[in-house]
């Protein structure tokens, strides 16, 4: 299945490794270092012009800078999985 992020842009499931809250992990020196050397080769990709809520990390290093919280975003995936037992 797909989980779309908005604005159009949509990813597959499985490619994605986790879905983050900007506010909660980039506390971290170590989040900011891989938002760092994410943008630095071209892999983050702005959903949106706002202020991002979340990012998605996928499994080839591409960065996605999301509006919609963290929790819409895991609630999509859940929903989509739902879909696909029914």
């Amino acid at each position: 299945m797909y989980l779309h992020l908005g604005n159009n842009y949509v990813i597959p499931e499985s490619e994605i490794i986790g879905i983050f809250d900007m506010d909660n992990t980039t506390i971290s020196k170590h989040t900011r270092k891989l938002l760092n050397l994410a943008e630095k080769s071209g892999k983050v990709t702005a959903v949106t012009n706002d202020l991002p809520k979340s990012f998605v990390l996928c499994r080839n290093g591409s960065v996605y800078l999301c509006q919609i919280s963290p929790s819409a975003l895991a609630g999509r995936a859940e929903q989509s999985i739902s879909i696909q037992i029914d």
